[in-house]
């Protein structure tokens, strides 16, 4: 039986016909670039993260190179940044000018270690970027107080962590600003590229309102120089359609997980994602650690089990970024994690046979019994 990684269709049946009427009544309008579903769509996120402030951009990779861009971050400056993410991380950082220098993570969480990181720290650091990696909100407290002692920004990647909390506090709110993206795969996911800024500071979302618009509050009149990075009406409107579900399909996943995490257990080949108690996960991703990754993989494509690597290399072990001069084995635990992450299906609308399906397939390759009742 074959399981999809995501199947964006199923969600479709759910919410197709609110979304239909919420694109038509854009069509009817033809106000297609900052209608009034973008200004009501920033109140709503605003409100859902715990901020005051949020601002619609056009993608993850967008909202986070305007956060460093209204901070003032640019070249000669570093910003401290994970080794293990997805690429527009450190992107956004090499594009604002600035230098990214990497931290290697927890081994747990797959999120950036706070220990390692006030090492890191020079007269040229201007921001610490730490990312809540597929859900999992970073140990933010650490990072926080490092930041005040060095009067640093904070700039939280949370692209894939809407919804998702750090002892009582939504991501998105604890640093200086939040990123998050509404690419379509995304817990919450338009039809097409967007994104979001958060943040508690007026001035601070004022400039990132100036620079989305080509850097001008008036028109033709430029007072920085900024992007063209407006979050589309269109995308919006469906966006504000989706948020009122977002709530339940989280603690589908959230389902999803706890009967993964039961049975998977017992197997000492795997390792499930651990709860440390720093609060909610909204599973963007559910992923182990696999003895046999690639053996492992290959076996649930067999199967036409949905599976896929989150990253199969560390940031500073790109191409791209070979004359920082990284080599390999100075992220001793990204580099591990880059050989050993798996993640599988975990979308709301998986039926209890596809878990099942997955679950068996996975105990069947390391030569484990039947799936446990869970």
């Amino acid at each position: 039986m074959a399981v999809p990684l995501l199947d964006l269709k199923r969600q479709w049946e759910e919410v197709g016909r609110e979304i239909r009427e919420a694109i038509e009544e854009v069509l009817k309008s033809q106000w297609f670039i900052l209608g009034p579903q973008v200004k009501e769509l920033e109140e709503e996120v605003a409100s859902y993260c715990g901020t005051k402030y949020a601002v619609g951009v056009a993608s993850g990779s967008d909202a986070l190179l305007l956060a460093l861009k209204a901070l003032g971050i640019g070249p000669g400056d570093e910003v401290i940044t994970t080794s293990f993410s997805f690429f527009a991380t450190a992107g956004s950082i090499s594009r604002s000018g600035a230098k990214p220098v990497f931290v290697d993570i927890d081994p747990l969480t797959f999120n950036i270690d706070p220990s390692l990181i006030e090492p890191k720290i020079t007269s040229r650091t201007k921001a610490i970027l730490p990312v809540h990696l597929f859900g999992q909100c970073a140990d933010m407290d650490p990072i926080l107080e490092i930041a005040r002692g060095h009067n640093l920004a904070v700039v939280e990647d949370a692209a894939q962590a809407i919804g998702s909390e750090y002892k009582g506090r939504r991501a998105g709110s604890l640093g200086t600003l939040g990123c998050f993206s509404f690419f379509p795969s995304k817990n919450l996911g338009g039809f097409g590229d967007g994104g979001m800024v958060t943040t508690d500071d007026q001035e601070l979302a004022n400039k990132v309102e100036i620079l989305r618009r080509h850097g001008g509050s008036i028109e033709y009149h430029h007072s920085m120089i900024g992007y063209n990075s407006r979050l589309d009406t269109l995308q919006a409107a469906i966006l504000k359609v989706k948020l009122k579900y977002l709530d339940g399909w989280t603690e589908r996943r959230q389902e999803n997980a706890r009967y993964y995490d039961q049975a998977l257990r017992d197997l000492s080949e795997v390792e499930t994602p651990p709860d440390l108690g720093f609060g909610r996960h909204i599973y963007n991703q559910y992923t182990l650690r696999a003895k046999r990754r690639d053996e492992l993989k290959a076996r649930l494509q067999e199967k036409g089990i949905g599976c896929k690597i989150y990253y199969p290399l560390p940031l500073p072990l790109q191409e791209c970024y070979r004359s920082l001069g990284y080599k390999e084995g100075d992220m001793p635990q990204a580099e591990r994690a880059a050989q050993e992450v798996i993640s599988i299906p975990i979308f709301p609308e998986l039926s209890q046979r596809e878990k099942e399906e997955v679950v068996g397939a996975i105990r069947d390759f390391y030569g484990g019994s039947s799936p446990i009742s869970a």
